[in-house]
């Protein structure tokens, strides 16, 4: 059994295939894996072991039926410093696919993403669309040129809004500005949110306010991805970002610290952004 386990969750050590630089702050890495690819749906995570550095969790943005597996990395850090320095042909460790995705069931769908929460939304409006849903999608950064995966998200068979705080794309102010502006209505199913979570909590709350269950996706701290270091559980239920998440439904955590704090590498509470 033991032997089982260390096996199901030994990284595989990769060679990368494509390094695309998406925006000036955010770039998308492709590996082929497919033992992971095939697992892998909208809304899992990957643990991803930058060699000599940090095995941080990554969102899966692309995992295609030729294997092709890709995460997009913010430059936040140690280990993203150095994701954003790496090259085709060098290695990386991957692990997983880890916690559970977006439900994409019901017929109309509303994605409100932003910075690197485009990932996994990106790819759950491809399987989405590819399922014959109705799918509007809200996509938003700080200006034209960080509006991640947009020539991605235009070729689909779905409406598609973009916002800038700048004015220089789309409908100008920051994403809940922009979802006062177009005057929604109530008629989704599900809204799928990602994003910065200062973002995420003022934008929850004008979704909540009109009935539309909501699913919000997390991102926290993570030392083994599999739920026994507990350093991602949230405050006060306990529930862990790496097994019961990383996509919550929203009344599960209104509650809780999200919105308020994280927690460090230490486990110290730090602000939100």
């Amino acid at each position: 059994m033991e032997d089982f386990y260390h096996a199901e969750h030994r990284a595989e050590v990769l060679s990368i295939r494509k390094v695309i630089d998406e925006t000036p702050s955010i770039r998308s890495i492709y590996v082929d894996s497919s033992k992971i690819s095939s697992k892998s749906v909208p809304g899992q995570f990957l643990m991803v072991w930058v060699i000599g550095v940090d095995e941080i969790p990554m969102a899966v943005s692309k995992a295609g039926e030729d294997g092709t597996l890709g995460f997009s990395v913010e430059r936040v850090g140690d280990a993203t410093s150095k994701l954003h320095e790496l090259e085709k042909g060098e290695l990386i460790g991957i692990r997983g696919p880890y916690g559970n995705g977006f439900d994409l069931s019901g017929e109309n769908l509303l994605i409100i993403g932003g910075g690197c929460g485009m990932a996994p939304l990106s790819f759950a409006a491809e399987e989405a669309v590819s399922e014959g849903k109705n799918v509007k999608f809200i996509l938003t950064a700080s200006t034209a040129d960080e509006l991640l995966f947009r020539s991605r998200l235009e070729k689909l068979d779905a409406e598609l809004v973009t916002g800038t705080e700048d004015g220089s794309a789309g409908i100008k102010g920051v994403t809940p500005d922009v979802v006062r502006k177009i005057n929604l209505g109530d008629h989704y199913d599900s809204c799928l949110l990602c994003g910065p979570e200062e973002m995420m909590t003022s934008t929850a709350d004008l979704i909540d306010k009109k009935g539309i269950p909501i699913q919000v996706s997390l991102n926290r701290y993570m030392k083994c991805g599999v739920g026994i270091c507990g350093s991602c559980s949230l405050d006060p239920s306990g529930l862990r970002v790496c097994i019961e998440g990383p996509v919550f439904q929203y009344e599960e955590i209104k509650d809780s610290e999200f919105g308020d704090y994280k927690r460090d590498s230490t486990g110290s509470k730090t602000g939100i952004q």
